[in-house]
C-alpha cells in the first residue's frame, strides 16, 4: 500500500456551457482506479473524510462542488437546480478526461466507482442511472429517501419548497437564498465561526462523538463548511431546491451498478426505514447498518466504502444480502 500522504489538489473544469465547475482531486494520483465523491449538503469538494484511508485504499477520488458551492460557479439565469443536471456535470468532465487521454495516448478511464454522502446519494444514484457505461459500483452514505416515502423533512420547509416551486426559477433560488442567508457564516456579523455554521447543520449528533475524534475530523468538516458558503447560501438553496421542489429526473430502477446502501442506526437525519426504502427500488443492493453511528458515519466508515467501490470488499456477516429482482418503477 503507498505509504506517502498526498496533498489535495483544488481545480476548475470549464463545462461546454461556460460555467465553472469545481473539482477536488485527492487520494492517489497515480492509481488506476478513479472513485468519484458527490459531497453531503451543506457542503463542497473540499472535504476528505478519512486522508489516511484514501491513500491506503489506492484509488484516485475525485470530488466535484455542486453548482452555487465551492469553487462551482451558481446556474445561470432561468435554469432549475436539478440532481441529474449534477450528475451530468460529472459525466461531461469524465468523458472529456477520456477523450484527453485518448488523444495523448494514455490509459482511458475505466468505470468507475461513486460514492454519495447524504444529500450526495441522490447525485451518486442519478450519475449511475443516466450513465450506466460510466459507472459499476456506487456506495450510498446516510442518503435521506423522498420526503413523500419517508417523512423527514421540516413540515415549514416542505410548504416553502411547494410553493416556490411554482415560481420562475430565478425567484425560487433568490428567495431561499435570503431565507437562508442566516446560515452563511458572519453573516450576522463578527462571531466564532462554530457559532453559525455548526456541525449540527450536518446532522451531527451526540452519537457522531466517536466520528468527531478521528485525527483532524472536525477541522476537515469546518473547512469544508466554510467552501461551501463561499457564494454566500446559494449553494444550499440550490441543493435544497433540487431535491424538493423538482422532480430528481431520474429513475432509480435504471441503476445497475451494484449498490450498497450504508446507514447509522443512531442516525436522526436518514435512518433504517431510509435504507429499506432504497432497497426496494434498486436492482442489485445491499444493507449495511452500523451501530451506535450518526449522520457522520462517512468518516469512521470511509475506509469500508472505499473498499467496496474499489471491489475489494467482503460483506460483513449478518448484512443484508442483495435482492435477486429488480423492483417496479
Amino acid at each position: 500500500m503507498p505509504s506517502a500522504i498526498w496533498g489535495m489538489a483544488n481545480l476548475q473544469f470549464t463545462l461546454d456551457s461556460g460555467r465553472k465547475l469545481g473539482l477536488t482531486a485527492f487520494g492517489v494520483p497515480t492509481a488506476r482506479r478513479v472513485v468519484i465523491f458527490c459531497h453531503g449538503a451543506p457542503g463542497s469538494s473540499d472535504f476528505d473524510p478519512n486522508p489516511t484511508a484514501s491513500v491506503d485504499a489506492d484509488v484516485h477520488i475525485l470530488a466535484f462542488d455542486r453548482p452555487g458551492y465551492g469553487s462551482s460557479e451558481p446556474l445561470p439565469p432561468g435554469r432549475w437546480p436539478s440532481v441529474s443536471g449534477a450528475a451530468d456535470d460529472i459525466a461531461e468532465y469524465l468523458h472529456s478526461a477520456e477523450r484527453a487521454a485518448r488523444t495523448l495516448g494514455q490509459h482511458e478511464l475505466d468505470s468507475v466507482g461513486v460514492v454519495g454522502w447524504s444529500a450526495g446519494g441522490r447525485v451518486a444514484l442519478a450519475l449511475a442511472a443516466r450513465h450506466p457505461d460510466l459507472v459499476d459500483r456506487v456506495a450510498v452514505v446516510a442518503t435521506p429517501a423522498p420526503n413523500d416515502e419517508v417523512r423527514w423533512i421540516d413540515p415549514e420547509l416542505s410548504r416553502i419548497s411547494e410553493r416556490m416551486a411554482m415560481q420562475p426559477p430565478d425567484d425560487a433560488v433568490a428567495d431561499l437564498t435570503n431565507l437562508l442567508a442566516a446560515e452563511v457564516p458572519g453573516a450576522a456579523g463578527p462571531s466564532d465561526f462554530e457559532a453559525q455554521a455548526s456541525l449540527s447543520s450536518l446532522g451531527a449528533t451526540d452519537a457522531d462523538a466517536g466520528a468527531l475524534e478521528y485525527p483532524g475530523a472536525i477541522q476537515r468538516l469546518e473547512g469544508m463548511l466554510r467552501d461551501a458558503f463561499r457564494h454566500g447560501a446559494i449553494g444550499l438553496a440550490c441543493d435544497i431546491l433540487a431535491y424538493t421542489a423538482r422532480p430528481w429526473g431520474f429513475d432509480l430502477s435504471d441503476v445497475e451498478a451494484k449498490t450498497l446502501l450504508l446507514y447509522g442506526e443512531a442516525d436522526a437525519v436518514a435512518g433504517r426505514a431510509h435504507a429499506q426504502w432504497y432497497r426496494k427500488q434498486l436492482a442489485d443492493a445491499r444493507v449495511e447498518m452500523v451501530p451506535g453511528v450518526g449522520h457522520l458515519l462517512i468518516i469512521p466508515t470511509w475506509e469500508r466504502v472505499l473498499a467496496f467501490v474499489h471491489r475489494r470488499d467482503r460483506p460483513p456477516a449478518g448484512t443484508t444480502q442483495p435482492k435477486s429482482a429488480s423492483s417496479t418503477r
